[in-house]
C-alpha cells in the first residue's frame, strides 16, 4: 500500500506499507539540490516484531539506485559515490547523505532492509527522486544547413546547453542590443546580405546565465548593380591623368571589366581604368561589369568628354606687300591655321 501526504509547507511524505507490517516512510517524494552541495534523504522503516514466533532482527540496510545498463546498484558499491556517501541508521530511522553532488546523481533512491528470517526483505518503492540543479553549461551553437550560406536561402541557428532546471534561450546579433528570438532555434528566412554578421545565444535559469561563442553567418550573393565615378571631377583636359572607378557590392568579391560603347569588349579587366595622358580619341561612354561565381551585373554608362588644349605649336612669317613696302608679321598658329591680313596706315 502506498500512501502520500501533501502538507501546506510543501512537505510530502510517502508511506510504503504491506498488509503484514512491512513498510518504509520517506519524508519527501521529490528533492532538489544544487550541484556541489550536500543532501540528506530521510526515511523510517517498520517490520513485524515476530515472524513465525521468531523475533525479527534487521541484518542489512542499504540505499540503492537504478543505473542504466547496470540495474539496481547499492551506493556503497558504486565507484561513482566513493567517499561521497554516508548512511546514518539509528533504531528505525534511515538517512542517506550524499556530498559534493553531481548532475549524474539525479536519480530515484530507494531504501531496502533485510531481516533474519529467510526471504525477509523489503524495499520502499517508489523511492525519492533527487534532481541536482546547476546553471547552464556546455553551451553550444550550430547552423543548419552547414556549408556555404547563399542569399534567398533559409538558415536555422540552434542553441543547446546542459542545465537543470531547463534553460531559457535568447538569440542576439553582435552590436545589436535587442533580442532577436527567445527560442532554442532562430530561423533566418529568405536570408539577405544584411543578415551577415556574428550571432550568439544566452542560456539562463534561476541558478545562472551563460553566453555562447560567436557564430559567423557570411551570406554569399551575386554582385548588385555597380556604380562608376570619374576622378578628377569637372572638365577633363587633353593630356591629364584620369581615373574611372568601378565599385560593386558582392560576396565573394567581384572581378571588374571595363567596356567602351561601340568599342572592342572588354577594354581591360581591372577595378580602376587609368588614362595616364588622356586624348580626345578617348572621349566616349564607358561602363563596367562586376562578376563573381554567383552572377554578374553591369553599371550605367558614364560619358567622358575630353577638351582639346589650344596651345602654340610654331611661328610662321607671312610676307605681305603694302604700297610697295616689304614688311614681316609674325602669326601665332594653333591647331587650326588662320590667314591674317595686316593693313599699314
Amino acid at each position: 500500500t502506498i500512501v502520500m501526504f501533501q502538507f501546506s509547507d510543501g512537505l510530502t511524505i510517502i508511506l510504503v506499507h504491506s498488509q503484514d507490517g512491512w513498510g518504509v516512510t520517506y519524508t519527501s517524494a521529490q528533492m532538489c539540490a544544487l550541484k556541489g552541495s550536500t543532501v540528506d534523504i530521510h526515511c523510517s522503516y517498520s517490520y513485524p516484531p515476530k515472524i513465525k514466533k521468531r523475533i525479527t532482527t534487521v541484518k542489512e540496510r542499504t540505499w540503492f539506485r537504478k543505473k542504466k545498463n547496470a540495474g539496481q546498484v547499492a551506493l556503497k558499491k558504486d565507484s561513482a559515490y566513493t567517499g561521497r556517501v554516508k548512511y546514518d541508521f539509528y533504531e528505525n530511522s534511515c538517512t542517506l547523505r550524499i556530498t559534493d553532488l553531481r548532475e549524474s546523481d539525479s536519480a530515484e533512491y530507494k531504501f531496502r532492509f533485510t531481516t533474519n528470517p529467510p526471504g525477509g526483505s523489503f524495499t520502499g518503492s517508489p523511492g525519492v527522486t533527487l534532481s541536482v540543479a546547476d546553471a547552464p553549461k556546455d553551451l553550444t551553437v550550430s547552423v543548419s544547413p552547414s556549408g556555404e550560406v547563399k542569399a534567398s536561402n533559409s538558415v536555422t541557428l540552434t542553441c543547446h546547453s546542459d542545465a537543470n532546471p531547463a534553460a531559457k534561450y535568447t538569440w542576439f546579433k553582435r552590436n545589436v542590443h535587442t533580442a532577436l528570438s527567445e527560442k532554442t532555434q532562430f530561423v533566418l528566412r529568405f536570408i539577405q546580405s544584411s543578415n551577415s554578421g556574428e550571432y550568439y545565444c544566452t542560456a539562463e535559469n534561476k541558478l545562472g546565465r551563460r553566453t555562447s561563442k560567436y557564430i559567423l553567418i557570411d551570406v554569399k550573393y551575386a554582385p548588385k548593380r555597380p556604380s562608376v565615378s570619374v576622378s578628377p571631377v569637372g572638365e577633363i583636359k587633353e593630356g591629364s591623368l584620369v581615373f574611372l572607378i568601378c565599385r560593386s557590392d558582392a560576396n565573394p568579391a567581384a572581378k571588374h571589366s571595363w567596356f567602351k560603347r561601340n568599342g572592342p569588349p572588354p577594354l581591360r579587366e581591372t577595378t580602376n581604368l587609368v588614362f595616364l595622358s588622356i586624348q580626345a580619341s578617348d572621349s566616349g561612354a564607358y561602363n563596367c561589369r562586376a562578376e563573381n561565381k554567383l552572377g554578374w551585373r553591369t553599371s550605367e554608362y558614364v560619358t567622358i568628354d575630353v577638351k582639346c588644349e589650344r596651345g602654340r605649336h610654331k611661328s610662321t612669317v607671312y610676307l605681305i606687300v603694302v604700297k610697295g613696302k616689304l614688311i614681316s608679321y609674325p602669326l601665332l598658329l594653333y591647331k587650326t591655321t588662320a590667314l591674317v591680313f595686316v593693313k599699314l596706315l
